[in-house]
């Protein structure tokens, strides 16, 4: 059976935790979008016949994000177990 990781950390930590993630979590969401964007001109500009190469760290990111998205959704969960505000 799996532990609960974020069950140890006390009130202060659990929160901290979770803003760091939301940061990270917005930061690579915001950085993807912009890829994407560039991406997009390249592909407009330059044809998409040679783009094959970038377009892998691109989709590539989504699965990078997961892991994140998981963990703060168990902290949230563990937050509102606690009845934690903010």
């Amino acid at each position: 059976m799996k532990t609960n990781a974020a069950a140890g950390l006390t009130d202060e930590k659990l929160i901290k935790q979770r803003n760091l993630l939301k940061g990270a979590i917005i930061g690579l969401g915001v950085f993807y979008l912009v890829a994407l964007g560039i991406l997009g001109y390249l592909a407009a500009t330059r044809g998409v016949k040679n783009m094959a190469v970038a377009l892998i760290p691109v989709f590539s990111l989504p699965i990078t994000l997961l892991p994140l998205l998981i963990s703060l959704n168990t902290l949230n969960k563990e937050i509102k177990s606690r009845n934690l505000s903010s």
